[in-house]
């Protein structure tokens, strides 16, 4: 089975930006994505944020502009158990980290930066995509959740179809044979 990741609502929050692939610019305030489980969320919906407690970019809430790259999360859970949790976020002071072993890498947040960002295709995320790392959790205010939507693959329908398709072409040449049949019993 395969899942599609849509947003219900397509409506900005007023002076809420969307994904760019530029640089998150510092003072805005953009709509991103958490990817995680369905009882992670339900925590999260209840209690908010927290930092974790390390990764890429050190402490802090790990979060996408990118709903592609937030629903591939947790990469170990099969898709029907990972829920999406929609945010705005003001990212405050950003600093990008273009690459592994950037002097700054783990410790913006003691330079004085309130999000750290790694740029798509930079050589540090594995899908290419870009990730945002926010120090403050009271930075984040929670929209909602998209949960994904059951898909059927068209591959997985064409055995029915074609099994459906010789059902009924044995039945047309049922009838034609019994229509024969018939007419010749007549005779």
């Amino acid at each position: 089975m395969h899942y599609q990741w849509a947003e219900d609502d397509f409506d900005q929050p007023d002076g809420v930006l969307r994904l760019g692939l530029s640089e998150p610019v510092s003072g805005q305030t953009y709509v991103m994505y958490h990817g995680t489980t369905w009882q992670n969320a339900q925590a999260i919906l209840v209690s908010g944020f927290r930092q974790s407690a390390g990764g890429m970019l050190g402490r802090g809430v790990y979060l996408s502009r990118d709903l592609n790259k937030a629903s591939r999360y947790p990469l170990d859970h099969l898709e029907f158990d990972r829920v999406v949790i929609r945010v705005v976020v003001n990212v405050g002071k950003v600093i990008a980290i273009k690459h592994q072993g950037h002097p700054l890498q783990k410790t913006w947040h003691s330079h004085g930066y309130d999000t750290a960002w790694v740029p798509p295709n930079c050589g540090m995320v594995k899908s290419g995509l870009e990730e945002d790392c926010v120090w403050d959790p009271s930075r984040i205010q929670i929209l909602g959740t998209i949960n994904p939507r059951p898909v059927q693959d068209r591959r997985s329908v064409q055995p029915f179809l074609r099994s459906g398709l010789l059902a009924c072409a044995l039945l047309c040449v049922f009838i034609f044979l019994f229509f024969i049949l018939h007419i010749w019993l007549k005779q």
